[in-house]
This record gives structure tokens, C-alpha cells and sequence, in this order.
């Protein structure tokens, strides 16, 4: 029976870093969308510059909820 849990454990914390390829995929976007934007418009500078910041740590912020719910899977 204690080898099946682990298994599950396992299983589900793999599952839950699943959110940190997202969070990659997702800060790429953001400054992405921050380059295309400073091209267009680059006299908006700071306030694009605002927004991709608060974009990277929502985005960030996701990302690390998925690796603490592994951790707390594992080690509880």
C-alpha cells in the first residue's frame, strides 16, 4: 500500500510542475508583447514598461503556486 501512495505522490506532483512550463511560455509572451509594443509605440515607454512588469509577476506568481502544491504533495 506505501508503495502506491508514493507512486500517486509522485505522479501528482509531476503533474502539478506542469504550471512552470506554462509560467515560461506565459513571461515569454508577456516581454514579447513588450518589444512589439516599444516598437510601435516607443514614446509609451514607461507605461508598457508598467504593464509587463505586473504581467511577469502574475505570471511568475502561478508558476510558483504549481511548484509549492508539489512540494506540499511530497514532503506532507
Amino acid at each position: 500500500m506505501d508503495v502506491r501512495l508514493e507512486c500517486f505522490k509522485m505522479l501528482g506532483a509531476g503533474l502539478a510542475t506542469i504550471s512552470l512550463g506554462g509560467s515560461g511560455v506565459g513571461v515569454g509572451i508577456v516581454f514579447g508583447s513588450l518589444v512589439m509594443g516599444l516598437s510601435r509605440n516607443p514614446e509609451n515607454k514607461e507605461i508598457l514598461f508598467q504593464y509587463a512588469i505586473l504581467g511577469f509577476a502574475l505570471t511568475e506568481a502561478v508558476g510558483l503556486l504549481g511548484l509549492m502544491m508539489a512540494f506540499l504533495i511530497l514532503f506532507r
